[in-house]
């Protein structure tokens, strides 16, 4: 998963730089909207599952009772240092047990995405659901579907600061359901030399309907919004059945 990938690791120091054009706040504005507005449990208690650097919480413990999981060590020490008294657990998406309900469960930046079989997805969504309370509400932002996904397709990033020049290469293919995208990275740190790291991360697409059968399965009424954070990606939305 998520662990094994260099980003969550070696480069988690740089995983805000890399994604610096992120609209947290606008982001946060839109969950809390989808919340209140499907949610029927009464409350505002809010998990974030896969919290990476904690940004989302950071925003979201001003108004929420909040907690976030994540899979890698270096990622929720960043987390930890920006969230002080807030608890984070470490823990796989499928697995995770906090021993407690919800408000509101969100796995966002197509988290899901590292999941590579449809089975490994419908545990994620059964665990989401087991950490709802009734009337409960998860918010999960998909990874790319397989008719919109482009092959070989080509992007760069690149972010300067006095501390370290960082370069990604990324370049995309498929094979089946899965995509495969092969990053290339170039760090560059005064006094010290360039880096360079390769990596491949390969996440499975599913498409929409699909992922609301699988949701359904995990105890989930599920619905699909076209308008999400990233193009082409919207936002997968279940409310818990209140008896399953």
């Amino acid at each position: 998963m998520t662990s094994r990938l260099r980003l969550y690791r070696d480069l988690a120091k740089y995983y805000d730089a890399i994604y610096e054009w992120k609209n947290y706040p606008a982001e946060v504005r839109r969950l809390e909207q989808i919340a209140r507005r499907y949610g029927r449990s009464g409350g505002t208690s809010w998990l974030d599952v896969a919290c990476g650097t904690g940004k989302h919480l950071e925003l979201l413990r001003r108004r929420h009772d909040c907690m976030g999981v994540d899979e890698s060590p270096e990622m929720l020490r960043l987390a930890s240092r920006r969230l002080p008294g807030l608890r984070l657990v470490r823990g796989d998406m499928r697995s995770f047990c906090l021993h407690r309900g919800f408000d509101v469960v969100s796995c966002l930046f197509s988290a899901v995405g590292h999941l590579t079989t449809e089975h490994d997805l419908r545990r994620a969504f059964e665990n989401f659901s087991r950490h709802l309370r009734p009337g409960g509400v998860a918010i999960v932002e998909p990874w790319i579907a397989p008719s919109n996904f482009h092959a070989g397709h080509v992007d760069v990033r690149t972010y300067e600061s006095p501390k370290a020049t960082l370069v990604r290469c990324a370049y995309s293919r498929r094979h089946g359901n899965l995509s495969i995208i092969h990053y290339s990275y170039l760090v560059g740190v005064p006094g010290r030399g360039i880096g360079f790291f390769e990596e491949t991360d390969r996440g499975l697409m599913v498409a929409p309907h699909r992922l609301q059968k699988l949701m359904r399965g995990a105890g989930l009424v599920p619905r699909v919004l076209s308008h999400g954070f990233t193009s082409d990606r919207g936002l997968l939305v279940g409310v818990k059945e209140a008896e399953r």
